[in-house]
């Protein structure tokens, strides 16, 4: 497989007039994993936002590209189509709209076969402990919070996108799914190379997903990067060897 990155350079974002982003590098490389920790109100998931293409949110300057492709002023369907793939704090419901069926068109739009899909979903939801008979369901519908974050990981394992931004998707997941979510994840990286980009408050998603550098987002911007070691110094310290308030736990 033909190897990709994404790159960010030199982002600067706000909503409601106000700048969030103060100036963003990052350089990810297929089958890499990026984490980025920081306490509330740093940033990141404006980044996330940003990248992906949420509207109210407004690029001051910069740019975000994949294999030299700039995402920026895409609309989100373009991105994906690029190779970019979010993985949501929050997953939204969509009534009316089964998971086969968005993984359909999502194959079609692509130009793949989308009578793939069905065999796909079935083999994701195995190793991902995700009750088939959610398959037919609505997407997100009646599903709790951890079944949707199995459901996002399912759908990442389908589409094999290029890179994945993971917005704390390990946020409200107990044991049990944050190991068959990260695992997967981790799995993917060398199965499809894909690279990721992870947000999160906590080192134990980092206990699985093995980082290969870690970044330190405060005030809009990066002031700290390294290896993994960098999330047992965090672990040890909190944010206050930064100057910064701990706002936020960092626990196993």
């Amino acid at each position: 497989m033909t190897s990709s990155t994404f790159k960010v350079s030199g982002l600067r974002a706000g909503i409601l007039g106000k700048e969030i982003v103060k100036g963003i590098d990052l350089e990810i490389h297929s089958g890499q994993v990026h984490a980025i920790m920081g306490p509330n109100g740093s940033g990141k998931s404006t980044l996330s936002h940003v990248l992906m293409g949420r509207p109210g949110y407004e690029v001051i300057s910069g740019s975000a590209t994949i294999d030299g492709i700039e995402l920026l002023g895409m609309p989100i369907w373009q991105r994906a189509q690029a190779g970019l793939f979010i993985a949501l704090q929050y997953p939204i419901e969509v009534p009316g709209v089964s998971l086969e069926n968005a993984l359909g068109e999502a194959f079609a739009a692509r130009g793949q076969d989308r009578s793939m899909v069905y065999e796909k979903v079935l083999a994701e939801a195995k190793r991902l402990d995700f009750d088939e008979k959610f398959l037919s369901r609505s997407l997100n519908v009646d599903l709790s919070g951890g079944e949707k974050k199995r459901n996002e990981t399912l759908q990442l394992g389908v589409l094999e996108p290029k890179f994945a931004i993971l917005d704390e998707i390990d946020s409200g997941l107990d044991i049990d799914a944050l190991r068959d979510v990260s695992r997967r994840i981790e799995a993917a990286t060398t199965e499809f190379s894909l690279g990721v980009l992870a947000i999160t408050h906590y080192s134990r998603l980092l206990k699985e997903l093995k980082p290969d550098v870690i970044h330190v987002m405060a005030g809009g911007k990066i002031i700290d990067t390294g290896g993994p070691e960098l999330a047992d110094k965090l672990e040890k310290t909190g944010y206050s060897a930064y100057g910064l308030k701990d706002e936020e736990p960092i626990v196993i």
